[in-house]
């Protein structure tokens, strides 16, 4: 995928039971579950769900809440049901988001690189919180 605009990429729930919420979601809405057997084995921290092609709600365990410092207040995101939302931007405009909040004052994380999501491994990522305390994730891909 190689188009650049900006589109939801994902969500994150914080759910009970990742493996039930993905059987759930599968069931449900027909959902494709990714990552549940890893999930299982221990070898990542939480499995997600294909909403479609560009698209996946990531289902983050409450155990994950105490890992969730990315900006000043985001572990108080804990306990409810979205943790944050993900924009996935063409890297000139993840740049360019990135200086205006710095300009803006807005505190943001250190970058991430190679962090997942509906369409892989991101090349960067950051993290900042809105007015209301919503933490929203800007990436971009290859």
């Amino acid at each position: 995928m190689t188009d650049h605009t900006t589109r939801l990429d994902h969500v994150v729930l914080w759910v009970r039971d990742p493996i039930a919420a993905a059987g759930f979601y599968e069931k449900t809405l027909g959902t494709q579950p990714l990552r549940v057997t890893e999930y299982a084995a221990g070898t990542v921290s939480f499995p997600s769900v294909r909403l479609n092609e560009e698209t996946i709600l990531d289902l983050a365990p409450h155990s994950l809440a105490d890992r969730m410092r990315m900006v000043p207040g985001a572990e108080s995101s804990a306990g409810h049901p979205v943790n944050h939302v993900c924009l996935a931007l063409s890297p000139h405009d993840f740049e360019a988001l990135r200086a205006r909040l710095e300009e803006q004052a807005v505190p943001v994380s250190e970058l991430s690189y190679d962090s997942y999501g509906a369409r892989g491994p991101a090349r960067r990522s950051f993290y900042f919180g809105d007015p209301d305390g919503n933490i929203i994730e800007a990436r971009h891909y290859e």
